[in-house]
């Protein structure tokens, strides 16, 4: 494989430009490739095969173009396929989960490409399997299970698949008794359920023709799925609903919500035919979410300034914010991720300066304490169990070196129990690699982490290959947990970086809010700033680096790419976000509504439209010397729907300079998560380290 493709390798696709020109707030822009956005793009998404076959046509040539270039590797993919797969325990299984008389639990089978659902008698039997996922995904080119609850007597089993990767359930009801489903099928719907106390009924979402859950609807098991009950309507395009039971199996919440702001109601899980009742009314970019403890809710919110949450308590039954008192007081800088509540117990995710930290309260007394960890470069996490009345909190643990480790822990005794370490029957030995923790200064003098690993034997120069991961957007942290996969990178002697650039949460919601819509463009000043850091501390060189992120961070690797393109010798976009205006200004696309509060709503708001089009990727694309790219895209994804990529690909190819390789790979029957099967999904990830590995390596390693 080479930039100067040999015999084998036919020519990249040319793709067809008909301009289309757009005036906006004084403002033209002309866009050559709009054609390759189908007109029935709702159909083609829930069924691929009815794409418009002109643009069908063109992705398949780019999908040979890809195939013809990665030939030469096809070795190197099936050695890195058959070590990835030596890293993962095929027959592995969680740790069980007790409930009532019943332990449940997933495991899979050997060879198996999908989860099974299992249980057994809480005191020891034989084996239950309430779901079979390989046996559910048999003649189906995609499947995915989207979520499963059983009922709280533990007779039936509410799950939700998908079969064409658009992110569209149907749901189902298994009778466990017989192991048979009942004839009910609701679709489509988002896939989550939450069930009432009477073990027949349940709430659940249904999305519209934008993909957009905007119904809760209420279900009697037996009963056919026209006959369900309306419960509630969402009628903002930009909020999205769910539905939910608290810990105690009390209540039954549904959540209305965009990025920013929240608003949820209540009905008691023993009467679901009751009047869902609200909490507090939305109020823009006021977020909360609810619990229940005795007479009380108790409340994760960031009301009144506490912009890094803080958790209150309320009276079940008041309405709006004046009833809430302090629980839990807010310190700036000290994000307050998460809770769960138990009978005696309230435990509370944080995060500070990328460290991730449980802590746990007793409710009684209010004393405090704080689970101890190894080193602060790790990643930990509660872990939701099935009871209430329990004093045993299950939590993991893990780090860019270390395989995840799962713990019970007695809130009580202060005593951990380990109960499982994530197996990896190829061999592996976390001391033979070295973890730190680099601040780089971006332009504004902010200071910006910088999590790495690398092995122990590699002592990092200017040569060294080094692939720098990024996100940011949404509040989303990317913290530094373990991944098998990254070992075979590292072990053929790269670093592996993440750099937590503004747009996550990693510092608390000022980071996230100084990275998003009119400050988006700290996200790609931070992640420069960080790839000129590893440089200055000798741990890689110019040219020398991978990019890589996907959504919102594939538009992060596209706009960092026209703006310093020589710091990098390849990069890798999956699923990228990168025809930001055009997808902003289209509020018929499944996200763009709710997105507005990310990006800015650039049809009302000229500063919003100036901003995007300022680092949008696609309408960015100047003849400069762009690094060897793979791009990949999902004619089913509904988040980023596949035009973006094709676009994109197709303008830097006419109007860009690639000095190489530009791969557009597009799954034809996937979407935003691609393969449904876990083996199929380390293809893709062979097939991207592949392209990766051998560009830094002709760049000068060997």
């Amino acid at each position: 494989m080479t930039d100067r493709p040999g015999s084998d390798v036919i020519r990249p696709p040319l793709a067809m430009r008909r301009p289309v020109t757009d005036t906006r707030h004084g403002a033209t822009r002309t866009d050559p490739y709009a054609w390759l956005r189908d007109a029935h793009w709702r159909d083609a998404m829930v069924d691929p095969d009815r794409l418009d076959p002109a643009i069908r046509d063109y992705l398949e040539q780019e999908n040979r173009y890809a195939e013809s270039v990665m030939a030469p590797l096809a070795p190197l993919r099936r050695s890195l396929v058959s070590e990835l797969r030596g890293r993962i325990r095929e027959d592995d299984s969680s740790v069980p989960a007790p409930e009532g008389p019943w332990a449940y639990y997933s495991r899979y089978r050997e060879g198996g490409q999908h989860v099974l659902l299992c249980r057994r008698p809480r005191d020891g039997g034989d084996e239950q399997v309430l779901f079979d996922g390989d046996a559910e995904a048999t003649g189906s080119d995609y499947f995915r299970l989207g979520g499963a609850a059983h009922s709280p007597d533990h007779r039936y089993l509410a799950w939700a698949s998908d079969r064409a990767g658009a992110e569209s359930f149907s749901i189902r009801v298994r009778d466990l008794t017989t192991g048979h489903d009942l004839d009910e099928v609701i679709h489509p719907a988002r896939g989550d359920m939450a069930w009432a106390s009477d073990g027949e009924t349940f709430l659940y979402t249904v999305i519209d023709d934008e993909h957009r859950p905007r119904w809760v609807y209420r279900h009697r098991v037996g009963m056919p799925a026209e006959s369900d009950e309306l419960v509630y309507t969402e009628r903002d395009p930009g909020f999205f609903l769910g539905v939910d039971r608290t810990e105690s199996g009390r209540y039954l919440l549904i959540d209305s919500h965009d990025h920013t702001t929240s608003e949820v109601r209540w009905l008691p899980a023993d009467a679901p035919d009751a009047e869902p009742r609200l909490i507090a009314a939305r109020e823009r970019d006021v977020e909360y979410s609810v619990s229940d403890h005795g007479d009380d809710w108790l409340i994760l919110t960031n009301a009144g300034g506490a912009e890094d949450f803080c958790i209150v308590r309320a009276p079940i039954g008041a309405t709006g914010r004046d009833a809430w008192t302090p629980l839990v007081a807010h310190r700036p800088g000290r994000l307050i991720e998460d809770m769960l509540v138990f009978a005696d117990w309230l435990v509370r995710q944080e995060l500070e300066d990328a460290d991730s930290r449980l802590v746990i309260r007793a409710l009684t007394s209010g004393e405090e304490h704080v689970i101890d960890q190894p080193d602060p470069c790790v990643e930990v996490g509660a872990m939701p169990g099935l009871e209430y009345e329990t004093d045993t909190l299950r939590f993991a643990m893990s780090g860019f070196a270390r395989p995840a480790q799962v713990f019970d822990y007695d809130m009580r005794r202060r005593e951990r129990t380990l109960r499982k370490t994530q197996e990896i029957p190829s061999g592996h030995d976390p001391e033979a690699y070295v973890t730190r923790r680099l601040m780089a200064t971006a332009p504004d003098g902010e200071s910006v982490p910088i999590s790495l690993f690398h092995h122990r034997d590699v002592e990092p120069d200017a040569d060294t290959p080094l692939l720098l991961y990024g996100y940011g957007a949404y509040g989303i942290s990317e913290l530094p947990g373990f991944s098998p996969n990254r070992l075979s990178l590292v072990d053929r002697g790269f670093v592996y970086a993440i750099a937590h650039v503004r747009g996550g949460r990693e510092r608390g919601y000022r980071w996230y809010r100084e990275g998003r819509q009119a400050a988006k463009r700290n996200t790609f000043s931070d992640y420069i700033a960080c790839a000129e850091t590893l440089i200055e501390a000798g741990y890689t060189g110019a040219g020398r680096m991978a990019a890589h992120g996907g959504s919102a961070g594939g538009m992060l690797v596209g706009a960092v790419l026209n703006q310093r393109p020589e710091l990098f010798g390849a990069a890798v976009a999956d699923v990228p976000f990168v025809d930001v205006l055009n997808t902003m200004l289209d509020p018929d696309l499944p996200l763009t509504p709710p997105e507005w509060p990310e990006w800015g709503n650039p049809i009302e708001d000229p500063k919003a439209y100036a901003e995007i089009a300022a680092y949008s990727p696609y309408d960015n694309v100047a003849p400069r010397p762009y690094p060897h790219l793979l791009v990949t895209a999902g004619v089913s994804d509904p988040r980023v729907t596949y035009w973006e990529p094709a676009k994109w690909v197709a303008r830097l190819r006419s109007e860009g300079e690639p000095p190489g390789t530009v791969l557009l790979h597009t799954n034809m029957s996937a979407g935003h998560g691609g393969p449904g099967g876990r083996f199929q999904f380390l293809e893709e990830v062979a097939y991207r380290y592949a392209f990766v590995l051998y560009h830094m390596r002709s760049s000068g390693t060997g």
